[in-house]
């Protein structure tokens, strides 16, 4: 089995905004007593959408006592598909967890992404879960992921995860960085499977 292991390809899944969606959004609106969409939010950070002087006791409250996945809904398929991939990729679970904003404040959210993944991809091996911001460090044959800049790196095939935030990026300029924009999950089984 350990051979055969060593002969699969590698594939990077990233969490947030690939395996699931919301939270985040949802977290702040609980906050504020409000209802934002992810029309309104015009950065990567839905934090953009607080009041001025409210980002201190807003970063306090999300990492002291909201657990994020508690709130996010998974995509559609994603589970799903993700099983499928495990039965003939290497998958590796990488997600970031630094926010540099109050880097002393975030470790909690490595005890709450494992503890999601457990739960909810009970398959795959927990060896494999790997937190870090530095994805591009991370040796891979294919990288799925919704952030532009977390594509760098190895990977011979890079799926972005089409999201609010990536809309900036036109098709022309992600085929010269080598990347394939994906609108779900069961376009992503379409091309490894």
């Amino acid at each position: 089995m350990l051979g055969v292991e060593c002969d699969m390809k590698k594939i990077l899944i990233d969490i947030d905004d690939t395996i699931v969606e919301g939270g985040y959004l949802d977290v702040l609106n609980e906050y504020l007593g409000t209802s934002y969409t992810y029309n309104d939010v015009e950065d990567y950070f839905v934090e953009s959408l607080l009041p001025e002087g409210k980002l201190d006791d807003y970063l306090d409250y999300f990492y002291k006592t909201i657990n994020v996945y508690d709130y996010v809904k998974i995509k559609e398929n994603a589970i799903e598909v993700i099983k499928k991939l495990n039965e003939k990729y290497e998958i590796l679970i990488c997600s970031a967890y630094i926010d540099k904003r109050v880097p002393d404040k975030c470790g909690v959210i490595t005890h709450n992404k494992h503890n999601f993944l457990m739960e909810n991809l009970p398959f795959l091996e927990p060896k494999n879960f790997i937190f870090t911001s530095r994805k591009d460090l991370v040796e891979c044959d294919i990288k799925i992921d919704d952030k532009v800049s977390n594509l760098k790196g190895t990977g011979k095939l890079k799926l972005l995860v089409d999201g609010y935030h990536n809309q900036k990026f036109s098709e022309k300029e992600l085929r010269q960085r080598g990347i394939k924009r994906v609108k779900n999950w069961d376009e992503i089984e379409q091309i490894l499977l």
